[in-house]
């Protein structure tokens, strides 16, 4: 890719990150879409298919959506406030445990029965799809769906919002659950029979990576906070001099480290926000760490969405067949919302209508381009180009109808709740 395009993408990226979401500040139209809507009026003027396409340049598209997405999961870990406990995640281990499984696998038989592809291919789009939920892709959709940030200790209400948080902590999670998936449809393709090497996946790459992942991170996460507000020496405390980079240094570090011994960098990042964020929960440097991986977070998706938006009119979408249409429309409007009701049922924390909310926004967004970007690198993948047709425009749609209706489910939601507790008292 030329550097030039990227130096301008970047420019352009950070001036639409600094107006576009003033601009548009309660409206229907978010900012991602609207920088969306501007990438693709550039496509239209370049008419080069391989200047930006991630088809072209996977390598390109991997490093920069990764990029993203670890900085966003550091982000969405330290906005967290509510303790990590088997109790108090129920909702959010339903949502990984039944939704995503069950998504991936409707995905997968969709892909391959409506849209021709290899069930290699619709594995792969599958855990795409369904295991790359990324959150925020969008400012101000994250702000309605998510919990804000860290609190002091007395401002919390809506960490205690079920919706809210359900859909805050599935996508620090979804994302580094999505590549045991993504391995497996990998496997399909370059392994041969899966009796020769399921056994191996299932312990390595299912179980082993994810633990070793798991334990880097809480472990880091712990001693960074251990040192950033108890160090022994008063003034070197990194909390007391409030300096944030401390944050960005984590994310950096602990997501190289758990690749260069073979576990999963994402599960690690997130692992150790949430360990960091456990240690003086109360402290205002939270807020600070959190305010500056979210200000950098959004302007990286924004850059990634601009390059998207280019590629989307200069031949991403040309192999997008009306069976990989079916798939990305059934995966927003009926698959998400379907596997999501079905793991929620019986979930005592959430009632019918906030159920029905959480199972409708699965936040689709930078992380299916980088699962796509990385299988695409690591192996020859059958249909390609198919592929990301169907990955780009799923992404599109889901931004599109869950950017416009966010804020109006979100008011609608609280609003009913009010009137319930308001009756509760009368009564």
């Amino acid at each position: 890719m030329n550097t030039d395009v990227v130096y301008l993408s970047a420019g352009v990226a950070l001036l639409l990150a600094a107006t576009v979401p003033r601009i548009v500040r309660n409206r229907a139209v978010s900012a991602p879409l609207v920088v969306l809507a501007v990438g693709a009026v550039v496509g239209v003027f370049l008419g080069n298919v391989d200047l930006v396409s991630p088809v072209a340049h996977p390598a390109v598209a991997e490093h920069v959506s990764e990029g993203c997405v670890i900085v966003a999961l550091m982000g969405v870990g330290l906005a967290i406030d509510r303790p990590l406990g088997l109790r108090s995640w129920n909702s959010t281990w339903r949502l990984l445990g039944i939704a995503m499984p069950l998504g991936i696998a409707a995905v997968a038989v969709l892909g391959w029965w409506a849209a021709a592809l290899t069930p290699a291919a619709a594995l792969l789009l599958g855990a795409v799809r369904c295991g790359a939920v990324l959150a925020p892709t969008d400012p101000v959709l994250a702000s309605d769906v998510q919990v804000e940030g860290p609190s002091s200790g007395d401002d919390s209400d809506r960490e205690d919002d079920e919706v809210r948080f359900a859909l805050t902590s599935e996508a620090g999670l979804n994302d580094a659950l999505a590549f045991p998936f993504v391995y497996l449809a990998l496997f399909l393709i370059t392994k041969g029979p899966a009796e020769d090497w399921i056994a191996r996946w299932f312990l390595w790459e299912l179980v082993g990576k994810s633990v070793l992942g798991a334990a880097i991170g809480a472990v880091a996460g712990y001693l960074l906070g251990r040192a950033v507000f108890h160090f022994p020496i008063p003034h070197v405390r990194l909390a007391e001099s409030g300096e944030p980079i401390v944050a960005l240094a984590a994310t950096f570090a602990v997501y190289g480290l758990t690749e260069l011994v073979g576990g999963y960098g994402f599960l690690a990042v997130f692992a150790c926000a949430v360990a960091l964020r456990r240690i003086e929960r109360a402290h205002t440097y939270h807020a600070e760490m959190h305010r500056v991986m979210e200000q950098l977070e959004h302007v990286l998706t924004l850059a990634v969405l601009l390059l998207l938006g280019v590629a989307l009119t200069s031949g991403l979408l040309d192999h997008l067949t009306w069976g990989g249409v079916l798939v990305a429309v059934a995966l927003v409007v009926v698959i998400r919302p379907v596997v999501g009701w079905v793991a929620l049922l019986g979930c005592r924390e959430m009632t019918v209508q906030e159920r029905r909310v959480t199972a409708f926004f699965g936040i689709r967004g930078v992380g299916a381009i980088y699962y796509l970007a990385f299988a695409a690198a690591v192996a020859g993948i059958d249909q390609e180009s198919a592929l990301w047709s169907t990955a780009a425009f799923a992404v599109v749609l889901s931004l599109f109808v869950h950017s416009v209706t966010a804020t109006t489910v979100m008011q609608l939601l609280d609003r009913g709740r009010g009137d319930t507790a308001d009756d509760g008292r009368n009564g």
